[in-house]
């Protein structure tokens, strides 16, 4: 009892150091992002959005595809938009490494 007693008291402080991770779920591209409804056809997504940057083939049983536009990518199966993510931008770019950076000018 008393050795499970101070395995007790030693690993309790340890939780006070844990690190608090967020992720920015709210920051999620523009909120007035015109979307797909759920159901919708792949033939009338391509009458409203046109041609997709990138159509992925279909994977898995059934299968489900997905294409992918600048600000969102669709998720279909049997020809119906089954699911719409908003992309993620960065609130700040990200830094370039030395060598993609503008080269200095010289006085």
């Amino acid at each position: 009892m008393l050795r499970l007693l101070l395995i007790f008291a030693l690993l309790c402080p340890l939780t006070g150091w844990a690190e608090t991770i967020e992720i920015p779920l709210g920051q999620q591209g523009a909120a007035n992002i015109r979307l797909p409804a759920r159901g919708e056809s792949q033939q009338a997504v391509l009458l409203r959005f046109g041609l997709a940057d990138q159509e992925h083939a279909p994977v898995g049983q059934p299968p489900i595809t997905r294409w992918d536009y600048r600000e969102f990518s669709l998720y279909f199966e049997s020809g119906r938009v089954i699911d719409r993510v908003i992309h993620h931008h960065p609130r700040y770019p990200a830094q370039l490494p030395d060598a993609q950076q503008q080269p200095k000018e010289s006085p």
